[in-house]
């Protein structure tokens, strides 16, 4: 064999392994292309010829090499927009400044890469028009009132506007209600004035709780005084059925002798003065001395 087929044969074999090589590249090259690891935070859209072909979740995918291609890598994860201030006009003519704060999310990546450009910018917007119309159905006091019910109104309309572009609305805030100094002067003044006003109602009430009071105690008093002379009436109409039961029992002779012991008891205690020298004595008094002593005896 002369050198000429020799070096045709190593020819040969060094293009056969050139192929395998070339093939087998090929292969990894397909490979790496048709595989897509997808974090978890994240979301590819796939496009083939520039369409939409599908969107890869979290994980491991597989994608047609050459054909598909990952075209956009969105992140799912809640968002902050930047804090923004807007001014509005509430129902009652006041001008106030809102500082609002929006949480948002993607859940369609899809609707968000096709129909919306400036995700941000976009609900920025629509956040500052939906504050602007809901300031204007509330009066002042209300906003400052009832700031949590505000907040789910503009929540909910919110996440109707966005809803076509696939983005949920997590969170909305508002921050702080900012107004000029001559409102904030006149919301002073107002607010002194209804202190005044509260503070002259207190003390009205308290006189008038003290008033009540006194006519409470007066009548209180006014009803135990009624009970004691209740008391006192019983008594003595007990004492006079006592003795008209006693007469009714012993005789007009036992009344007339208590008569006469009476008329006795009043005569010695007259005797028993301090420099009595002259005693003078009732005409009758002869006659109930004799009556008490005769009444004394029937009795023994």
């Amino acid at each position: 064999m002369d050198n000429f087929d020799i070096q045709a044969i190593l020819d040969a074999l060094l293009g056969g392994n050139l192929v395998v090589l070339l093939l087998a590249g090929f292969i990894i090259l397909c490979i790496y292309l048709g595989i897509r690891i997808v974090p978890q935070s994240q979301k590819f859209v796939v496009e083939r010829f520039g369409r939409l072909r599908s969107v890869l979740g979290p994980g491991i995918n597989f994608i047609i090499p050459f054909l598909d291609r990952v075209a956009h890598k969105i992140s799912i994860l809640e968002r902050q927009l930047p804090n923004a201030s807007q001014d509005a006009i509430t129902k009652d003519n006041v001008l106030v400044q809102i500082d609002t704060s929006v949480f948002y999310r993607i859940l369609e990546p899809e609707k968000t890469v096709y129909r919306i450009r400036d995700v941000d910018g976009a609900i920025s917007t629509t956040v500052a028009g939906i504050v602007r119309a809901e300031i204007g159905k509330m009066d002042l006091d209300e906003v400052q009132s009832n700031r949590s019910a505000l907040i789910t109104e503009i929540k909910a309309a919110v996440e109707d506007a966005v809803d076509a572009w696939g983005i949920e609305v997590t969170r909305a805030e508002i921050l702080d209600v900012n107004l000029d100094q001559a409102t904030r002067d006149a919301m002073l003044q107002q607010l002194n004035a209804e202190r005044a006003r509260r503070a002259q109602v207190t003390e009205a009430e308290g006189a008038k709780r003290a008033v009540e009071l006194n006519a409470d105690a007066e009548l209180y008093a006014a009803e135990k005084t009624a009970e004691a002379r209740k008391i006192q009436a019983d008594a003595e109409a007990y004492a006079t059925r006592v003795v008209a039961d006693a007469i009714a029992e012993n005789g007009l002779e036992a009344a007339q002798y208590q008569i006469a012991l009476k008329q006795v008891e009043a005569i010695a205690q007259v005797a028993r003065g301090q420099g009595t020298q002259t005693i003078v004595v009732p005409a009758d008094a002869a006659d109930a001395f004799g009556k008490a002593f005769q009444m004394l005896k029937g009795r023994v």
